[in-house]
């Protein structure tokens, strides 16, 4: 037993030794981030908003800043019981899952083999047959050193794919997130514009009344017509007002959804106040390369495809592989774990690839095709999320100014409205006047709250797109913490 100790102490060393002289040798490229132009303001930023440092940026619960209570209670949901964020967790597991697969080839393989047999055969001198138990006791182990990186490539790899897909992870938390506040936008709107519609029904029901009082009374400027027309007014505001619950019922079933719940078991109360339209801080464009989890998914799926390279290369380089069995054999099984009955042996194998005419090549020059396809896959998602952010602020700012126009609007039609109404209970003008009045600022009134939609939206918007308070940071190294 103190010999099998021996031989495989003195193997251990030898591959200490191997290991520790070879350690160091890597092949394949060493990962460098490509830089990329990087503008020093936004071109949209002067005059809207003045920039703020990145610590200033919204972090984690950026949509209370939108004060809706209802976003408040379900936007947590959404990185708990939404199926698309479940579906990219599952595969950060699986990614995580798959360097711990990596990282154990950089270690032995040990074994344990047992076996028992009983033979019957005839007896020396021919006294008859006799039955012969035998057994065997062995310990294996191989291993093959990681001598030109290929394994910690591997690794290294299959790190930075869990981190692309832990990124991802991130990216569609906030995604969803974002869609969930549009949409509850999209309902409050839709409760403002039943309201609004509500408040013509009873506009138009008054403006009725007066009519048919007027008609019975025999004022000569009020014709059947004028009452026709008042009534055909009323119930077709009636018919649009009922018309209005479609889009609001799908949009509350869409809320339901994105929370995880089935649309019967998420009941949402009609709401009269719209949420607070937030002042978003934007910082320099430099901080949005560490703020959005899409730009880092890219970085990370480019870290590793360079790994991928060193994978390729490391094929060009014979394989060494150790191997040691020991342990006890005997026949007869009595007094097996014996020292007389100690067996073992070490051995090692080289193996190299002669010809294999350019498949080696081949993959190579493939590894290095598709590392360059995700540096041009990063540098698109960079400049897609500066022209994301650019148009953010440029539609906050003209919807700014649309809403200030709209709101002089809605003031002069709504004025004209009441001097229309007014100048036909006089008798001075016809009900036509009075109904045309009513469509213009019922009109105005919906093209306002349709900007204000749109400049909330934009808000979500631009706060998704600064990266929602998110940091690169904030990715782990599954290569270091397995």
């Amino acid at each position: 037993m103190n010999n099998t100790r021996v031989g495989l102490t003195r193997m251990g060393c030898l591959a200490g030794m191997l290991g520790g002289l070879l350690g160091g040798c890597v092949v394949g490229p060493d990962y460098r981030r490509p830089d990329v132009p990087v503008p020093a303001h936004y071109a949209e930023l002067p005059g809207w908003i003045v920039a703020a440092p990145a610590d200033a940026a919204a972090k984690g619960d950026w949509w209370t800043a939108f004060h809706d209570p209802l976003l408040d209670e379900l936007e947590p949901m959404v990185a708990v019981s939404n199926q698309t964020v479940r579906q990219d967790y599952a595969n950060y597991q699986e990614a995580l899952a798959e360097v711990r697969v990596a990282s154990a080839q950089l270690f032995p393989t040990i074994g344990l083999e047992a076996s028992a047999t009983r033979a019957k055969g005839a007896s020396a001198g021919g006294g008859g047959s006799h039955a012969v138990n035998s057994g065997a006791l062995e310990a294996t182990g191989s291993w093959t050193p990681d001598l030109w990186g290929a394994v910690r490539r591997l690794v290294e790899e299959n790190a930075a794919t869990a981190q692309a897909d832990e990124a991802t992870l991130a990216n569609a938390t906030l995604s969803e997130q974002t869609l969930l506040a549009t949409t509850v936008i999209q309902l409050r709107l839709a409760d403002a514009n039943i309201d609004l519609q509500q408040k013509t029904v009873e506009a138009l029901k008054e403006a009725l009344r007066i009519t048919e009082a007027q008609g019975r009374a025999g004022i000569s400027a009020t014709s059947p017509s004028a009452v026709i027309t008042a009534r055909v007014a009323l119930e077709t505001a009636q018919a649009n007002l009922i018309g209005l619950g479609v889009a609001r019922a799908q949009y509350a079933h869409a809320i339901a959804v994105l929370v995880g719940k089935n649309p019967e078991d998420l009941e949402i109360p009609h709401g009269s106040v719209m949420p607070t339209l937030p002042t978003v801080p934007v910082g320099i464009p430099s901080t949005l390369l560490q703020r959005r989890p899409d730009i880092a998914a890219a970085e990370r799926t480019m870290a590793a495809q360079n790994a991928a390279v060193g994978v390729a290369v490391a094929a060009y380089y014979p394989d060494i592989s150790l191997s040691a069995v020991g342990g006890f054999s005997q026949s007869p099984l009595n007094g097996l774990l014996h020292a007389a009955n100690l067996v073992w042996s070490v051995g090692a194998t080289g193996t190299e690839t002669l010809l294999d005419f350019g498949a080696r090549t081949a993959k190579v020059d493939a590894a290095k095709a598709a590392y360059d396809g995700s540096v041009a896959a990063y540098r698109g998602t960079v400049l897609a999320a500066f022209q994301d952010v650019e148009n953010d602020l440029s539609g906050l700012r003209i919807l700014a100014d649309q809403a200030r126009a709209l709101d002089l609007a809605v003031n002069d039609a709504t004025r004209a409205t009441q001097i229309a109404l007014a100048e036909f209970q006089a008798g001075t003008v016809d009900y036509v006047t009075v109904t045309q009045a009513q469509q213009t600022q019922l009109s105005d009134q919906q093209s306002a709250l349709s900007v204000q939609q749109s400049r909330l939206i934009d808000a979500v918007s631009l706060i998704s797109d600064l990266g929602g308070g998110w940091s690169d940071s904030q990715l782990h190294d599954p290569a270091r913490t397995r």
